[in-house]
């Protein structure tokens, strides 16, 4: 399912015109990596939570000439599905 799929269902789902659920959804997608960014997590009970994850610089191995190289630090998007979710999906 892409993104005009989803704005399309949205719209049949809650009786409101594509182009309001297309601002709503870039709103939302538009939101998160600010949010992270801000140091913030995104909780929504019973769907998931949505935060950054910090990694520390390391030691890794190029695979294709096996040579020692340093991964810098960075941080990272991570999502967590929450139990209701789980429970959906299975």
């Amino acid at each position: 399912m892409n993104k005009k799929e989803i704005i399309a269902y949205l719209g049949e789902k809650t009786n409101v015109s594509k182009k309001d659920c297309a601002l709503v959804l870039n709103a939302f997608i538009d939101m998160i990596p600010a949010k992270l960014k801000a140091g913030q997590k995104i909780q929504l009970v019973g769907f998931g939570t949505f935060e950054a994850h910090k990694r520390a610089a390391r030691k890794g191995t190029n695979p294709r000439s096996g040579k020692a190289i340093n991964i810098k630090a960075c941080t990272v998007p991570a999502f967590k599905a929450g139990k209701g979710f789980k429970d959906a999906v299975k």
